[in-house]
């Protein structure tokens, strides 16, 4: 019986992983055969071949110009995010501030709690006061500001993991507090900062409530939101333009991710290697 009962038990979970597999692979097979599918539908078949869906997406005057404005969007919020998040988790780190700890899990859970959709109407009412509505500042502004409290908090554990006597001696030899920071430290954190660029650019570049509510000009929209246009004018999805779309507006961030993970050779599941 027991040879039996673990063959059954290989053969169960076998089956299990499958339709798991299965589950998460049938969109992902979708996404790359209906973009060349002539006649495409929301099942998984053997497509058709054709590129006439591309040449659709290129006849709407604001999908690839989207394209660029996520990038824009994307590029701008990483770059901030970033920038800010080394500074403020760096000095977090050095400085022995009484509370500091606790400010760090406040600040993750307001941004947790208070969430962009529920600070939307005083972010509008700021950036109409700012005159940046309508502006891809306004946009970068609002969501870096979202993701800042928790791209700190994953860089502070980073600057914790590097060690100070590097920048003793830095100083020893004469090196400024901007010079350490350039030259020792952030090399040292280089990961780090890859990782919450990734995943600053993942975030902006799926947002849709805050470009869609702070921009007007849809020659300023990013893509999430021109997605959100491409249906009918009696409302049914134009299932062979969104799905080339789709496809163009995947690869960016696949790319990077396999770029970044390449050239710093980590991983984002199961936690975050150093």
């Amino acid at each position: 019986m027991t040879p039996v009962r673990h063959a059954l038990g290989t053969i169960g979970r076998a089956v299990f992983l499958a339709l798991v597999l299965g589950f998460f692979a049938l969109p992902l097979l979708w996404l790359a055969s209906a973009p060349f599918d002539a006649h495409p539908t929301i099942t998984t078949s053997v497509p058709e071949f054709t590129l006439a869906n591309f040449r659709a997406l290129l006849d709407n005057p604001y999908a690839l110009g989207s394209l660029r404005n996520s990038l824009i969007q994307a590029c701008g919020s990483a770059a901030l995010v970033v920038t800010l998040a080394a500074l403020a988790a760096y000095a977090l780190s050095r400085a022995r501030v009484p509370g500091r700890d606790a400010l760090l899990y406040v600040l993750l859970l307001l941004s947790s709690v208070v969430t962009g959709t529920a600070a939307m109407v005083p972010l509008f009412e700021l950036a109409t006061r700012l005159n940046l509505i309508d502006t891809h500042l306004g946009v970068v502004l609002t969501l870096s500001g979202g993701l800042l409290p928790a791209a700190i908090f994953i860089l502070k554990d980073f600057m914790d993991a590097t060690p100070t006597s590097y920048e003793e001696s830095a100083r020893v030899f004469g090196a400024s507090a901007g010079q350490v920071l350039r030259h020792v430290v952030i090399p040292l954190v280089r990961p780090g900062l890859a990782t919450i660029a990734v995943w600053t650019v993942a975030n902006v570049w799926g947002s849709f409530l805050q470009p869609f509510i702070l921009l007007r000009d849809p020659d300023k929209a990013p893509g999430a939101v021109i997605l959100y246009t491409l249906y009918t004018e009696g409302g049914a999805p134009r299932l062979d333009v969104i799905s080339a779309f789709s496809l163009l507006y995947s690869l960016p961030v696949v790319v990077m991710y396999v770029f970044v993970s390449r050239r710093y050779g980590f991983r984002f599941h199961g936690g975050i290697k150093r």
